[in-house]
């Protein structure tokens, strides 16, 4: 982890994520020994500096092509390193020598064709890009020049390549030693087609696997003194063997039983085979067929193979025939017998049939192989007995016999290869290639996972102790001393696994020799036995089960079938049986036993024999010079371009990359030239990069002026321990944290500055602009203004004027229709006038001529009857005709006056009510005058009256009579025209009130009218000044005669 004093404000560290493993940030505070991260996925987090790695800034964005460059060689320095390369197509990568290769899925154009191999040839390793073919390059070199056998390991988990690695490591050394084609079969090409053979009969379908090879394989490839192949020989470790009889969902049995299935009709019908979901050791699992193969292809081709390493037709027919005999071996059930107890007897005729087919694949007697599955033979000092089976025993004595067989037909197979390929005894040089099972971890975990997480325990010994040799070796090359570093070893966990006697292989192989011992009496032993070791754990909640600490991590073992799987012992009814086969493959597989043999003890454990063979093989690889390749498979989905980081990790932990790194780390992880190291951290002391300072002392003053201690300075390089290279960029970091904050300030002050006064002129020309575009708005709305208000002056007048006009029109054609009343009343009073005086001429010479004839009737009458009367009564009668005539003239024009007037006066009243006060007046003036006459007249009527009763004779009777008539109707007249007078007058009233409301609402109507016009003429103000503010000119124009068009509708 990283160390506290090395990580400040604004280091870029790697902080623990529970789904990306390693994610990377920026410090941004540090609080005692927590710090505040800002991560690169915009999020916050808080963590303890324990817990953090350094990051390096400076690495390449695509990664090193080798780890050991990397400036922090830790976890997730590692793990980024290769996500980087794998994003890029970059599949490859070193550690050292140390080849990690991560499987793409998918094909890579021109990755493994000839002219790569040519490129590579002869080149060392570094001095190109990665590649398997520079290892399997760098072996043959090694071997060539140095004549001494080289291997190399290739591991992995299940899916991570290892076999595809193995073909190509195959095929580039048949490059550099194979023969011509023209040779005919050669061995090389018999060690290539050797692999789709053994991957037919020892690959399988698993659930991280479609073609995982469910053995070890360590194939010896012999080359001459020239350095062709000259032979080869092919070893096989644990073959999988209870995967015959039991699979689980969604894995499957061996590609052969499948191919075999697909084969042409014919050999169906030869073998009795069909559909494979009607045989039992096939349909335990819904998984039939394989994505993107085809079976019947497959067949042929595997077929093809077998021709070329040397197995003929009739020995690929036997071979065939057994494994349709274990299929339908399979298919055989036992069902409990009813005449013996504690016996079986086959179930139906179905199995019946299977079992005759069985018997005659095998060429074997039908009779005999059920008594084999259902019998056992005990052999006593007095007899020998034969016992039955029960069912269940039966069915385990057919799995038995199922899994020997095949177990048997897969050795023959590789001897057979082997046999084939031939050896070259006179060969002293060999490359071995190791195609072995990764460490592996499942839920449930058997006697198999165990076998294989031992190997991968002795492979990583192995392992370490080459990657410490090395790290030993670049120390001794490079002069610095190395005697205090310890060396980081597993030895205790494989004694646990094989140390005898008290190893858990020990243990089990005692509880196998006692029959009454089950797994619990099993696991019970080895509780009490390694209760107190650090590597060994009892579950909590299990009874049987136990777990192992692994370099890789903890195991849980479930020892159920432990016991059952590490006995290897063959049946005597079994042997006996087979070795009676007429089929001679098959005899040959089951040769008869010896009379030794048969009294030996019928156990063997594979777990003891395994461990014999692993020593054996660790004895092999010791004697060469190793080479690794680390397979690495980036995703479960089995998916390109999908890399999946906790996956991967798990993987570096299980494949003993990460421990390579912990042993580099217990030395010295860092390594830099000299010129590397002056390059990067030169800034920590400027003075040493002037004038020509020898580099290894320029780096030694560095290192003093650091403060570091501990460090190892050799002949071209400097060795730094873990933490000191991050010790060292935390110095540098400080530095340039310091240097860049006062570049950054001068640089940030420059522009910033620059830009300043570039806005400072730029904001004065704009002020400038502004100031003068505002006076030149400001001068056009005034402009605007001064003619809008020009504009609304000219309007107004024009308006004003129209509407003067308008009224003076009207004023002129009232006046004229007053004039005219007025002159036509006056015409109509001329016009009586006239009329008057011509009526009263005419009654003045009317009445004239009426009073003279009336007079000279009286003259005449008065002179007859006046003898007696003087001249004075003469005198006074004519006074009173006279006076008569004059009243009578005065009283008729009064009376035509009085019917003249009011008759013209209510003619002209209804279009003349405003001249009807007038002529009421001079109708009451008229009345007055007439009745002043009338009571004037009346006066001197009586008086006349009086004077005629008393000086009037008797003769003048009559004519006074007739005057007093004519008086009297005269008042009747008179009186008609005071009522006539009385309803002028009302109706002059009720004209004066009438003409008064008309008046009132004239003013009204003229006050609303000037109201009216003084509330439009502020809304044109109010619109006209608005309109102004906001709009253009053109708008405001057109606004303009828009209110001048409504204020003259309102007009």
């Amino acid at each position: 982890m990283g160390v506290a004093e090395n990580i400040v404000v604004g280091s870029h560290v790697w902080v623990p994520d529970p789904e990306l493993v390693w994610i990377d940030g920026q410090v941004l505070s540090i609080k005692g020994k927590e710090a505040e991260i800002q991560l690169s996925d915009g999020n916050k987090v808080g963590s303890s500096l324990s817990k953090l790695h350094p990051k390096d800034e400076d690495a390449p964005p695509n990664g090193v092509d080798d780890m050991t460059k990397l400036a922090y060689l830790h976890e997730p320095g590692v793990l980024y390193n290769l996500k980087n390369r794998y994003d890029i197509n970059e599949i490859y990568t070193y550690t050292g020598n140390i080849l990690i290769a991560i499987n793409p899925f998918k094909n890579i154009e021109d990755l493994y064709d000839v002219n790569v191999m040519k490129r590579y040839k002869g080149a060392a390793v570094g001095d190109l890009s990665p590649h398997v073919f520079a290892i399997a390059e760098a072996a043959y070199r090694a071997m060539i020049n140095e004549e001494k056998n080289n291997s190399i390991l290739v591991s992995g988990e299940s899916g991570a390549g290892k076999t595809e690695t193995t073909k190509m490591i195959m095929q580039y050394l048949a490059f550099l030693g194979g023969h011509n084609a023209s040779e005919g079969r050669t061995v090389e090409k018999q060690v290539l087609e050797s692999n789709p053979v053994l991957e037919a009969f020892g690959n399988a379908k698993t659930v991280k696997n479609s073609n995982s090879s469910r053995f070890g394989k360590f194939v010896e490839i012999q080359f001459d003194k020239h350095g062709r192949i000259s032979g080869a020989a092919i070893r096989t470790y644990l073959l999988e063997r209870s995967r015959v009889c039991q699979i689980s969902d969604p894995e499957r049995n061996y590609h052969c039983f499948y191919l075999l299935c697909a084969s042409p009709p014919e050999d169906k019908e030869k073998y009795k085979l069909g559909d494979p979901k009607s045989f039992h050791y096939l349909n335990q699992s819904n998984c039939y067929e394989l994505v993107g193969i085809n079976a019947a292809q497959e067949y042929l081709s595997t077929k093809r193979a077998m021709e070329v390493v040397g197995i003929n037709q009739e020995e690929q027919e036997a071979i065939f025939r057994v494994i349709a005999a274990i299929l339908h071996l399979g298919n055989i059930n036992f069902a409990k017998s009813e005449e013996e107890t504690d016996s079986s007897v086959l179930e139906n005729e179905e199995s019946k049939l299977h079992l005759q087919i069985t018997a005659e694949l095998l060429m074997c007697d039908p009779s005999a192989l059920e008594d084999a599955l259902c019998k056992r033979v005990m052999i006593t000092p007095e007899e020998v007995i034969k016992r039955s089976l029960d069912p269940l025993g039966a069915t385990v004595s057919r799995d038995g016999l199922a899994k020997t067989l095949y177990s048997r037909l897969f050795d023959w197979l590789v001897q057979k290869i082997n046999v084939s390929i031939g050896q070259d005894p006179e060969s002293k040089c060999l490359i071995g290639v190791l195609d072995i099972y990764g460490f592996e971890s499942f839920k449930n975990n058997s006697f198999e996972q165990f076998c294989i997480n031992f190997t991968n325990e002795k492979l990583q010994q192995h392992f370490n102790q080459h990657v410490f040799k090395m790290e030993q070796e670049r120390y001794t090359k490079e002069g610095i001393d190395w005697s205090y570093l310890e060396f980081v070893d597993n030895q205790d966990v494989l004694d646990l696994i094989e140390k005898k006697p008290g190893g858990i292989i020990a243990l089990l192989d005692e509880a196998c020799m006692f029959p009454k011992s089950t797994h619990e009496t099993f696991a019970t032993k080895l509780y009490q036995t390694f209760k107190d070791h650090k590597r060994f754990i009892k579950p909590k909640l299990a009874r049987s089960d136990f777990t192992v600490v692994h370099y890789a991590g903890e195991v849980q073992y479930q020892s159920e079938q432990f016991l059952d799987k590490n006995k290897d012992y063959v049946v005597p009814e079994h042997q006996d049986m087979l070795s009676t086969s007429r089929c001679s493959f098959v005899t040959r597989l089951f040769p008869p036993l010896t009379e030794e043999t048969s009294k030996s003890a019928k156990f063997s454990s594979i777990g003891s024999r395994f461990k014999l063979q692993l020593q054996q093989l660790m004895d092999t690889l010791n004697l060469t010079e190793p080479h690794y390749i680390r397979c690495v498979k980036p995703n479960t989905v089995l998916q390109p371009a999908i890399f999946d980081n906790m996956n991967v990790i798990q993987q570096l932990r299980s494949g003993g990359v990460l421990e390579a790194v912990r042993i580099k780390i217990a030395g010295f992880p860092t390594h830099r030239t000299f010129q590397e190291f002056l390059t990067r951290l030169g800034i920590l002391a400027p003075e040493v990069l002037h004038g020509n300072n020898d580099e290894k002392e320029a780096c030694k003053t560095i290192l003093e002026k650091a403060g570091l201690t501990g460090y190892q300075i050799g002949q071209t390089q400097i060795f730094l321990r873990a933490g000191q290279m991050a010790e060292l960029d935390a110095l540098r970091a400080r530095l340039l944290y310091g240097s860049a904050t006062v570049i950054q300030k001068h640089t940030r002050r420059y522009p910033r500055r620059k830009e300043y006064v570039a806005l400072f002129k730029s904001s004065i020309f704009m002020q400038s602009i502004c100031r003068g575009e505002l006076a030149r708005r400001k001068f056009y709305h005034l402009r605007r203004g001064k003619a809008a208000v020009r504009i609304q002056k000219h309007t107004r007048g024009k308006l004003s004027r129209k509407e003067y006009s308008k009224i003076k029109v009207a004023a002129i054609y009232l006046q004229a229709a007053f004039r005219a009343m007025d002159a036509q009343d006056k015409l109509n009073k001329l016009r009586n006038r006239k009329k008057n005086s011509a009526s009263i001429t005419i009654q003045s010479y009317y009445r004239r001529h009426r009073a003279l004839l009336e007079y000279k009737t009286l003259k005449k009458s008065a002179i007859i009857s006046q003898s007696v009367n003087d001249s004075m009564e003469k005198d006074e009668d004519k006074g009173l005709g006279n006076l008569v005539d004059n009243k009578t003239i005065s009283v008729e024009a009064v009376s035509n006056v009085v019917q003249e007037e009011p008759s013209s006066t209510f003619q002209e009243e209804p279009s003349n009510a405003s001249q009807e006060e007038p002529s009421c007046t001079i109708e009451e003036e008229m009345l007055n005058a007439v009745q002043e006459e009338l009571t004037i007249t009346s006066e001197h009527v009586e008086r006349t009256e009086a004077i005629r009763e008393s000086h009037s004779p008797l003769q003048g009777s009559e004519t006074v009579e007739v005057l007093i008539e004519e008086i009297k109707k005269l008042k009747v007249m008179l009186q008609a025209e005071k009522v006539r007078a009385d309803e002028c007058e009302r109706k002059y009233v009720e004209a004066q009130g009438s003409s008064e409301e008309l008046r009132k609402k004239l003013a009204e109507t003229e006050k609303r009218v000037y109201q009216l016009q003084e509330s439009l003429n502020s809304v044109y103000q109010d619109d006209i000044f608005h309109v102004k503010s906001s709009c253009r000119f053109e708008d405001d124009f057109k606004y303009f005669i828009k209110i001048e068009f409504n204020f003259s509708t309102y007009c």
